[in-house]
């Protein structure tokens, strides 16, 4: 059975999620550059604010024996966020497929099995003994902007390692950036911040 899982509230000036000024390749910098290169791999032209990753920890659940899996980490706000919470770094795994932010999540999330790969090939990318082991998927790739038959590649992808969990996923749209109904979903909009640029949504999808 699953049970919820109880965060520290963080402050919005926390120093473990803000980024170091003095390092050019982290924080926004390194996400705009990316975000440049690859558009629509990236959601938006900078990390999520200390509101959305608030919004993002208070909405996961997970049982004592389960691990949280993160998509699209970025710079890996959330996940530091989920960290500072008091979630163990050894029961978080990151996927993240830009090869420089790989390279900064691993410097930044000792302990965390980060995994630099494709998010639609999941259950190749997952150790076997985890799958199956999922409490809460975080997914931070822009969805919307895909074609139906790619947003179904990313669903699949998830319910190949986590059966039945479903996501959770955040969005600056207004409404629900996943036609749900077309996809078999339920949907439900969790928490909703406009502290964030731009103002974003946590929405949890769930298998019918």
């Amino acid at each position: 059975m699953t049970h919820a899982v109880k965060f520290t509230e963080l402050s919005s000036d926390s120093t473990v999620i803000k980024e170091k000024k003095t390092d050019w390749m982290s924080g926004p910098w390194l996400f705009f550059r990316r975000w440049i290169a690859h558009p629509l791999r990236m959601g938006s032209v900078v990390p999520s604010s200390p509101a959305l990753c608030r919004r993002v920890v208070a909405a996961v659940r997970c049982a004592a024996d389960e691990v949280v899996l993160e998509l699209g980490a970025g710079t890996g706000v959330i996940a530091r966020a989920l960290l500072a919470s008091g979630f163990p770094a050894e029961r978080l795994i990151v996927v993240e497929i830009e090869q420089e932010m790989v390279a900064k999540l691993r410097r930044d999330l000792p302990g965390a099995l980060v995994i630099e790969g494709d998010a639609r090939v999941l259950s190749e990318l997952i150790p076997a003994h985890l799958q199956g082991r999922i409490g809460t998927v975080i997914c931070g790739i822009p969805l919307v902007l895909l074609p139906r038959p790619e947003q179904r590649r990313f669903i699949d992808a998830i319910e190949a390692v986590a059966a039945g969990r479903g996501f959770l996923h955040y969005s600056y749209c207004a409404t629900s950036p996943l036609p749900f109904r077309a996809h078999q979903l339920s949907a439900k909009r969790e928490a909703w911040t406009p502290l964030n640029i731009p103002p974003a949504s946590v929405w949890r999808y769930l298998p019918l």
